[in-house]
């Protein structure tokens, strides 16, 4: 299938997989862009280092093209942007901030970006910087989906942009495809779906719960890591959401977090000081740091807590990634043929 997404950035097949932190790692990035699609790495929880080693094990393992995610608000992204640059990916996929920089970046050695974006003024702002093309998440996507729909979000945004979208939030197959393509998007990220795949490091326990779960079994809310983020709907999740972190205990687990990405202490401490708002980001991020890793790496769902879509209602099985993206395409065609039917009738 060609769509000016597989040709801008030069893949078969228009399902992407975004940068999930703990879940987007080298062997799923890989899997995917083989499989004919993009996978993107997750950078969030990785040193300039690590960030430095999984590209290279990427490029061991597939020699399409791949993508890194760099989520701007965090802690370290800067420095793992860099590695990024430095290293020529082929593809910088960014969120919450400014791109611009990453843009001169990447069209300095022929790279291509894609700019997260949850609102109108958002994708607009970033067309302006220069990124090639747009990753519209919508209010049903894992982690932090905007507050409008999939379904409006997406049309609207493709009306007022001159560059491809990438649809995200409630795709999850064959259908989702295509009623993306209809939206006028230009490929869609699976999130949810691809972290339900064998080659998914996500542990057996919680790709288990993903398949068991309807679609309303899911909790949006800004009490987990300070924005607005969706997470798989269990007795720790309505714990953890009930109310926002306690300031102190989140300044605390934030040492954890800034240990992690390797951010000095004082350097943790000034910015308390001098940069409160943008700081407590990453004291919440820091809260939400063990209770993600527990449900993610360990599987304990008691004491852990899960992103997922709304989609992992129509998750009903664990494949291979190849596996899933052909069945996907198959799916798609299979759809079309019957919609081009009654439009003919």
């Amino acid at each position: 299938m060609k769509t000016p997404i597989t040709d801008l950035l030069g893949i078969e097949k228009p399902i992407i997989l975004p940068g999930m932190s703990w879940i987007s790692v080298p062997e799923l990035v890989a899997a995917v862009s083989n499989a004919g699609g993009l996978g993107i790495l997750a950078t969030g929880p990785l040193t300039q280092e690590q960030t430095r080693q999984a590209i290279a094990k990427i490029r061991t393992l597939t020699d399409k093209p791949f993508g890194v995610g760099i989520t701007l608000l965090m802690p370290g992204a800067k420095e793992n942007a860099k590695v990024a640059l430095a290293e020529q990916v082929p593809v910088i996929n960014f969120s919450l901030g400014k791109g611009d920089w990453i843009v001169e970046g990447v069209k300095r050695y022929g790279g291509k970006t894609i700019a997260t974006v949850v609102t109108e003024k958002h994708a607009l702002a970033a067309q302006k910087s220069g990124a090639d093309a747009l990753l519209v998440t919508g209010h049903e996507a894992a982690a932090h989906g905007g507050e409008v729909t999939s379904l409006c979000l997406v049309p609207n945004i493709v009306e007022l942009v001159d560059i491809p979208v990438i649809a995200a939030g409630g795709f999850s197959d064959g259908k989702g495809l295509l009623a993306a393509l209809a939206l006028g998007a230009d490929a869609v990220a699976m999130g949810s779906r691809l972290a339900t795949s064998t080659q998914s490091p996500v542990h057996q326990n919680v790709k288990q719960a993903v398949v068991d779960k309807k679609v309303a079994d899911t909790i949006y809310s800004k009490n987990f890591d300070g924005l607005y983020a969706r997470v798989m709907k269990t007795p720790m999740a309505e714990k953890a959401t009930r109310r926002p972190m306690n300031p102190i205990v989140a300044v605390f687990k934030s040492f954890k977090a800034s240990k992690m990405v390797d951010m000095p202490l004082w350097k943790l401490l000034l910015g308390l000081l001098a940069q409160f708002d943008k700081i407590r980001m990453l004291t919440l991020f820091g809260a939400a740091t063990e209770k993600l890793e527990a449900a993610t790496i360990r599987g304990d769902l008691e004491h852990g807590v899960q992103f997922i879509g709304q989609s992992q209602g129509m998750i009903r099985d664990i494949e291979p990634v190849e596996v899933l993206i052909d069945r996907i395409m198959a799916e798609a065609k299979a759809e079309h043929a019957r919609v081009s039917k009654l439009l003919a009738e």
